[in-house]
This record gives C-alpha cells, sequence and structure tokens, in this order.
C-alpha cells in the first residue's frame, strides 16, 4: 500500500494519488485528490468522472459458450458437479484485460477428475486472464471438456436474453472494470475566499488500475467534448431562423486565435489511434511506426503513409474515410 502526505496548494491544480493497494488479483483501489477548486467546481468533476468511470471505459467479457456435450441449458452433465447455470455464471465471472476489436474465440480444453479454472482457457495472445485460479467446474469422472468460447470487448451491461444460436449459451456480459467510486469534497479557506479538494475513490475488478480507470475515464470526457473546440460563431447555420439578426463578423485577435489552435492541437493528441475504430491490421502498422494519436497520424500525409511497409492503397482510403467521417478531419495527399 503506498500513502503520501496532501499537500494543498493555492496557485495551480494538481492532482495526485495518495492511496494505492490491491486487495487481491481482482480488486485494486486507488484514492485520488484535485485541489484547489472554486466553489461547485469540485462536484461537477466528481459526477462527470463517476460516470465515465462507470459507464464509459470498455471491458472484456466471455459472452458465449458451447459444447457438444451440453445440448440444452437444462441437461444433466455426467461427469461434473456443477449444473450449466453455475458454469455459465462462473465464465461471466473471469476477468479479462485485452486491446481485442469486436469478438474472438477462446476455447476450454480440460481432462477430469479434478477443477476447471481460468488457466484452462486456450485464448489468442492478445486476451489476458487477470487470475488463473478462478474456478470454472469440477470434474468427478475421467472424462474429457471441451468449451468453445466467445469473447468480446465493450461497455456497461448485457443481459443474456435467453437467446441459445447454434447450441451456444448466452453469458450476461459485465463489461465494467470499474466496480465503484466515491467522491467526496472538502472546503477550506476563508468565507471571501472558499476553495474545494476533490477526494476520488476507485476499485476496479484487476483488468484496469484506479489510475489507468482515471486516466481512460478522461480520455472518454474528453472524446466527448472535442466537438465543441470545432465550433466557430461564423459556422453556424440557421436554417430554421433565417430572419434573426445575422452575427457580427469575428473580430478575435491574433494571439486568441493562436490559443483556439494550440487547444485544438492539445485535443487531438489526446486521441488515441484505438479509440478511432480502425481495422486490426492497420492499426497494428500505425503502432510499429510511432503513431499512437490522432496527432500523430495528421503529421503525415497520404504519401507518407504509402511508404511505411505493410501499408497499401485501401489501408490510406481506409483512414482517410474514418478521419473524415468521425472527426471532420482531411488527410492531405503530399505535405504542404
Amino acid at each position: 500500500m503506498v500513502r503520501e502526505k496532501v499537500r494543498v496548494s493555492t496557485r495551480t491544480l494538481q492532482w495526485k494519488c495518495v492511496e494505492s493497494r490491491a486487495d487481491s488479483k481482482r480488486l485494486y483501489y486507488g484514492r485520488f485528490i484535485l485541489s484547489p477548486l472554486m466553489k461547485g467546481q469540485a462536484d461537477t468533476i466528481g459526477i462527470a468522472m463517476r460516470r465515465a468511470l462507470l459507464g464509459e471505459i470498455e471491458g472484456t467479457c466471455i459472452t458465449r459458450a458451447k459444447s457438444e456435450k451440453i445440448p440444452h441449458e437444462y441437461s444433466s452433465i455426467v461427469g461434473i458437479q456443477e449444473p450449466l447455470q453455475e458454469i455459465l455464471l462462473n465464465l461471466q465471472g473471469i476477468v479479462l484485460r485485452s486491446h481485442l476489436y469486436g469478438t474472438c474465440d477462446a476455447a476450454i480444453c480440460a481432462r477430469g477428475p479434478g477443477y476447471v479454472t481460468a488457466q484452462d482457457i486456450i485464448a489468442p495472445p492478445f486476451v489476458e486472464i487477470i487470475d488463473n485460479t478462478q474456478h470454472i467446474a469440477t470434474l468427478t469422472e475421467p472424462i474429457d471438456l471441451r468449451i468453445c468460447l466467445q469473447i468480446e470487448r465493450s461497455r456497461g451491461y448485457r443481459t443474456t436474453e435467453n437467446m441459445v444460436i447454434d447450441g451456444s449459451f448466452p453469458i450476461g456480459g459485465v463489461f465494467m472494470p470499474v466496480r465503484n467510486v466515491n467522491h467526496s469534497i472538502h472546503s477550506y479557506g476563508t468565507e471571501n475566499e472558499k476553495q474545494e479538494m476533490l477526494f476520488l475513490e476507485i476499485w476496479t475488478n484487476g483488468s484496469f488500475t484506479p489510475k489507468e480507470a482515471l486516466r481512460e475515464a478522461t480520455r472518454k470526457l474528453i472524446d466527448l467534448f472535442i466537438p465543441f473546440l470545432h465550433t466557430e460563431e461564423e459556422n453556424f447555420h440557421f436554417e430554421d431562423n433565417q430572419h434573426m439578426v445575422p452575427l457580427r463578423p469575428s473580430t478575435r485577435p491574433d494571439k486568441f486565435v493562436k490559443i483556439i489552435k494550440n487547444k485544438k492541437k492539445i485535443a487531438l493528441k489526446s486521441i488515441f489511434i484505438d479509440q478511432s475504430e480502425l481495422p486490426p491490421r492497420v492499426y497494428n502498422c500505425l503502432k510499429r511506426n510511432d503513431i499512437n494519436t490522432l496527432l500523430d497520424l495528421l503529421n503525415n500525409s497520404q504519401e507518407d503513409l504509402m511508404q511505411m511497409e505493410h501499408f497499401c492503397v485501401e489501408d490510406v482510403k481506409k483512414i482517410v474515410d474514418i478521419l473524415e467521417k468521425n472527426f471532420g478531419i482531411d488527410l492531405p495527399k503530399k505535405k504542404v
């Protein structure tokens, strides 16, 4: 466990991790502070961060299971101690971490008698099992057990809806790496100069550390607000209000225009390419060339990308389409 003394600065806004511990492989805890804040700001930030931590971070879960030995969900399974419903609940509780896009396949291969745990799951290398000791089933006889699994990355919570497809049983997905979030506010200072300190407590399931979860939630919030950074008064179109008085032309000084451009640059630097819905092959090619953020990508032209190893015309076209569709950005054919 790590603890640090809390030092309040009245000059600059700072955040700090004041406590960090791992209670188990599947339970991490972190406590953070942000200060100094003006009156009301702590509550604004605390509420937004709590919602982002619980609802916006993507997690990885097992969402389907299929076995030839199990014809339907109420069948008795010879040589297995647990009923199928309990096995599906155990699979739902397996904690995974991945950089997966969409779904992928995995399998359980085990022979009894003995215990079947998460260690018996054969998964792709980009899927990490956080706790190999998690229990799945108990084999009481010398039988072979093979279960095909579907792994998916998403966010929020998904119910099973009792949909059995081609003999595969649905598993309710809890795509929420953050288990719980609390925020509290401490006020200090004089009546005339009241300031606030925000305390944020985060519990995770082990697939993210609390610090990683805090950073990911912050990136998600930035992504949601980025469209407002691209808003300019002169670009508004009042199609439904044609009789309104037109706005005066912008009279911003050059210094203010530079500040806006810098803000856009910072915003682009905060968007990572794994948030851009790129195909896995294109994503891997970009990562190999040290292109990690949207700003890194925009520092290259289409011609630059074509010169990179394993890139083809279709890959570049896909990148151009995604940039235009999701961000309204054009990637130049050649560097200016």
